[in-house]
């Protein structure tokens, strides 16, 4: 008898043991779940923040209905060339978005030398000619007076933190930017456009010179509409002594999967009193760089993009020896190396564009400005060494 109440005893026991357990199970289950579902929309708010919005369709077509460049059947804009795709030849790798979420095997194996820098090292006012490259793309311009940061990505390429960082850490903070005049966007690539950056500048006087569309992702970030200033190809504005174009590319936009070429891209020729200056911004080899020589130059100085090439894409980004090709076909004197040492996005060696495009430059006697991440120059009186290969 006692031993079947101990019998029940213990049954009784390790069914409530079980319940508690079920229930304890279903209480963990609820809170991952809760979290789970946080995380999803912390990320979903994080990216769509990240995004921004743009016109509408009806906006598009009435404001960008007349131009040779945009495609009223298709709604988006058109490269003077159409990009081509080989995803068979591609080298160095698979090019998918998952290779960001890990470790380069083309980032350098050490910190890349720069000149950190502080508010107190800008004067007040812009000087007569001075640049400084943050890495990549990004670049901040001092000429006849007007200060203007050009492509300001001072963290990492993504709508999400941690993914697609730097290779190394930018040489500026954002709390240390001095006053900007200006800021010049090429297209709304991550690599190019920032959001993070943008919105910290929101609450200045700093103007904005931007693609077509491409306003419509400020106005969402917080910029005031009269500080946005968009431009199409062969468009100019005044920004106080400077006169600055507009001008077109081999190349696409966007920032999702469902608006590509909704928003236009674009270089810049900055004319000055004493100096013109080229900004190729992102593009593939084409005739229009001819055309921009004839209409624009010559120019003091090209900065032009050389990294991003391969085989896989052949038309997106210059390759090093149609770098040698823009800077003949624009007649410029000095050649600034930009969107290269940053950012894992073309599946080869940090350097190999770099190491390439002063071989190249070299052989043609072209001048190469090879400034430091941070470091003040003046371009063509500034001494640059090949800092890359210490």
């Amino acid at each position: 008898m006692r031993k079947a109440l101990w019998i029940k005893k213990d049954y009784l026991c390790m069914r409530n043991l079980i319940k508690s357990m079920k229930r304890k199970k279903k209480r963990i289950l609820g809170i991952l779940g809760i979290i789970l579902l946080l995380a999803i929309f912390f990320i979903g708010g994080s990216i769509w923040q990240n995004i921004g919005t743009l016109d509408t369709k009806k906006e598009r077509i009435l404001k960008f209905g007349g131009l040779s460049y945009y495609s009223l059947q298709n709604d988006v804009f058109v490269s003077p060339e159409e990009l081509t795709s080989y995803p068979e030849r591609t080298t160095g790798g698979r090019a998918g978005f998952g290779r960001f979420f890990k470790k380069s095997p083309h980032a350098p194996a050490r910190e890349l030398p720069k000149v950190v820098l502080k508010k107190t090292d800008f004067a007040a006012n812009s000087s007569a000619y001075a640049l400084y490259w943050f890495g990549h793309s990004s670049v901040l311009l001092e000429l006849d007076g007007v200060r203007i940061l050009i492509d300001p990505v001072l963290e990492n390429a993504a709508p999400l933190p941690g993914v697609v960082p730097r290779y190394t850490t930018s040489p500026i903070k954002r709390e240390e930017l001095p006053h900007v005049d200006a800021v010049l966007i090429t297209h709304d690539h991550y690599d190019h456009l920032e959001v993070k950056t943008i919105k910290f500048l929101r609450n200045r006087d700093t103007r904005f010179i931007v693609p077509l569309g491409v306003g419509a992702r400020l106005r969402d970030w917080g910029i005031p509409e009269e500080r946005i200033i968009e431009l199409g190809w062969a468009e100019t504005i005044g920004i106080g002594l400077l006169q600055i174009t507009s001008t077109p590319g081999v190349h696409y936009s966007g920032r999702s999967k469902t608006d590509r070429n909704k928003t236009l891209w674009t270089g810049y020729a900055i004319k000055g009193t004493q100096k013109n200056i080229f900004w190729s911004g992102d593009s593939g080899y084409g005739k229009h760089f001819k055309q921009i020589g004839e209409q624009y130059g010559p120019f003091d100085l090209a900065c032009v993009e050389i990294d991003g090439w391969n085989p896989g894409w052949p038309n997106t980004h210059l390759f090093p020896e149609e770098v040698i090709s823009v800077c003949k076909d624009i007649n410029a004197r000095k050649l600034l190396p930009v969107h290269w040492g940053v950012f894992d996005l073309a599946l080869h060696p940090w350097d190999e564009s770099i190491q390439k495009v002063a071989a190249l430059a070299a052989a043609d006697h072209i001048g190469l400005v090879t400034p430091m991440m941070g470091q003040r120059i003046v371009p063509g009186e500034s001494i640059t060494r090949i800092w890359w290969r210490d």
